[in-house]
C-alpha cells in the first residue's frame, strides 16, 4: 500500500455556515484508509489553503476552496453544450473542493456521475475595487463551462492543466454566483492516464486541484517562460502581456541580498545575467528568488510577480561512447522511483500540501534522485517541492487508452495540443 496509515477514532463533519445540509457526515474510522493527514483535511475550513502557482504568486488572492454545492449524473444538463447554468433543488449534496467526487473526502464518494455540476457564492472584496479579477482553475477534469451569475464566461478542454478566465465583466456588488460545470465520460479517449477506460485506477472527475482568485491591472503578466543559459552565465526572461511595448524589470536574489537587476520588453526575450552561478544539483538544490516588475507607459508598476528559478542545464552527450541525460553537462547517474500519485482518501488530491510533501521527502531520504511521475500531472506545488529538495522529475503524458477508433485523427490532434501545453 501506498501510503503509511493511521487509523483514529475521532469524530469529524463539517458544516458550511450554519447549512441544513452538510457534506455527508464523516467519521475517520469509517474511512475505507485513512491517512495521517485526513483529520486535518476534514477540519480544515479551506482545504489546501497554500498559494497554488509557486512560480507566478501574486500577494493578493482569495482561495474558493471548501463546501460547494453539488449534483452529477449522466442524465444532468450536458456542461458541453450548456448555454445557462442548470437549476439546482433547495436540498442539495455538498462537495468539498478540490477533492473530486469518487474521492471519500469530497463527502460524495461515488463515480460515474459523468456530468457534475457545482455552485458557490463568493463576494470581490472592496480593496480590489476598480480591477479586473482572474478565476484560477489548477485542473478541472475533463471538459469544463463555467458561469458567473448565470451568464457564460468561458469554457476548457483538458484533465490536467491550469487555466484563467477574466470575469470582470460578469461581476456585480455583494454576493456572486459561480457554478462550474464539469463533463467527464472516462472513455478513454483523450489524454485521460489513470482515468482511462481500461486503468487499474478509480477514475477521478471534477474539480480536482484549487480554485481562487486574484485581482490585476486590465494589463498584466499573463504567463512567465524561464530558461536557464549556463554557457553565458544569464536567465532567458519572458513576460507575456500581449504588449510588447511594456517593460518589465526582473530582479534576483540569492535568499539574502539582490544578484542581478535587468529590464526588458513584454512578450520578448532579455536576459538577467547570473555571476558565478550557484548550480542547480540534487546534492545542492540551490534556487536564486526572483521578481517581475511590470511597467506601464509612464513607468508606473501595474504588476509584480514572485518566482524562482536554479541554474541548470538539461542534455544529452556521449559518455565513453554511451548517449546518457546530462545535468549541468555532467553525467549523473538516475536513481529513481515510479510515482503513482494517489492517496486513500483523497484519490488525485492530495488530503493536505504535507501529503503531497510526503512522498517527495521520502524518497529524497532514501538516496533516490529521481522520480518519474506516472501519466499524471502533479499541481505545481509538486514540482516546487521537488525543486527545492533536490529530485529531478521524468513527467509522463497522461496517455490515451482508445486512440485507433473512426475518431482518431480528432482525438490525437487534441492529444498533441494538451501535450504542448503540459511541456
Amino acid at each position: 500500500m501506498k501510503k503509511i496509515t493511521v487509523v483514529c477514532l475521532a469524530l469529524c463533519s463539517f458544516f458550511f455556515e450554519g447549512d441544513l445540509f452538510p457534506v455527508k457526515a464523516q467519521i475517520l474510522e469509517k474511512f475505507t484508509l485513512p491517512t495521517p493527514w485526513t483529520e486535518e483535511a476534514l477540519k480544515a475550513e479551506i482545504p489546501l489553503p497554500e498559494y497554488p502557482r509557486p512560480q507566478m504568486a501574486r500577494s493578493e488572492w482569495l482561495n474558493l476552496n471548501g463546501i460547494w454545492d453539488y449534483m452529477g449524473g449522466k442524465d444532468l444538463l450536458d456542461p458541453v453544450t450548456a448555454t445557462t447554468p442548470p437549476a439546482f433543488p433547495a436540498k442539495m449534496e455538498k462537495i468539498r473542493v478540490p477533492y473530486p467526487p469518487e474521492s471519500e473526502l469530497s463527502g460524495i464518494a461515488r463515480g460515474g456521475d459523468t456530468c457534475l455540476w457545482y455552485r458557490r457564492s463568493f463576494s470581490v472584496p472592496q480593496a480590489w475595487k476598480g480591477r479586473n479579477v482572474l478565476l484560477n482553475f489548477g485542473a478541472v477534469d475533463r471538459i469544463s463551462s463555467v458561469f458567473v451569475n448565470g451568464k457564460k464566461v468561458g469554457t476548457h478542454t483538458g484533465g490536467y492543466d491550469a487555466f484563467s478566465l477574466n470575469i470582470t465583466d460578469y461581476l456585480k456588488s455583494g454576493e456572486n454566483v459561480l457554478v462550474v460545470g464539469a463533463y467527464d465520460p472516462n472513455d478513454g479517449r483523450a489524454a485521460s492516464g489513470k482515468n482511462g477506460s481500461r486503468g487499474d485506477y478509480i477514475f477521478t472527475s471534477g474539480i480536482w486541484q484549487t480554485v481562487w482568485l486574484e485581482p490585476v491591472e486590465r494589463q498584466h503578466i499573463s504567463q512567465i517562460k524561464l530558461v536557464p543559459d549556463l554557457k553565458n552565465n544569464r536567465l532567458e526572461v519572458i513576460a507575456y502581456t500581449g504588449d510588447k511595448e511594456l517593460k518589465v524589470t526582473a530582479i534576483a536574489d540569492n535568499g539574502t541580498s539582490e544578484v542581478a537587476r535587468t529590464e526588458g520588453n513584454s512578450d520578448m526575450s532579455f536576459y538577467l545575467p547570473i555571476r558565478e552561478p550557484r548550480l542547480w544539483s540534487p546534492d545542492d538544490p540551490f534556487l536564486y528568488g526572483l521578481k517581475l516588475r511590470l511597467k506601464d507607459r509612464k513607468g508606473k508598476i501595474i504588476d509584480e510577480v514572485s518566482s524562482y528559478f536554479g541554474m541548470r542545464s538539461v542534455s544529452m552527450g556521449k559518455v565513453d561512447g554511451v548517449l546518457r541525460p546530462l545535468l549541468n553537462g555532467e553525467f549523473v547517474f538516475h536513481i529513481g522511483l515510479l510515482d503513482q500519485g494517489y492517496w486513500p482518501d483523497g484519490a488525485f488530491t492530495a488530503p493536505t500540501d504535507k501529503a503531497l510533501l510526503y512522498d517527495i521527502e521520502l524518497a529524497k531520504r532514501a538516496g533516490f534522485n529521481v522520480i518519474r511521475k506516472h501519466i499524471k500531472v502533479e499541481p505545481q506545488r509538486w514540482y516546487y517541492h521537488c525543486d527545492r529538495l533536490g529530485l529531478m522529475v521524468w513527467q509522463d503524458m497522461p496517455n490515451l487508452w482508445e486512440p485507433d477508433d473512426e475518431d482518431s485523427v480528432a482525438v490525437r490532434k487534441q492529444f498533441r495540443d494538451e501535450l504542448k501545453v503540459m511541456i
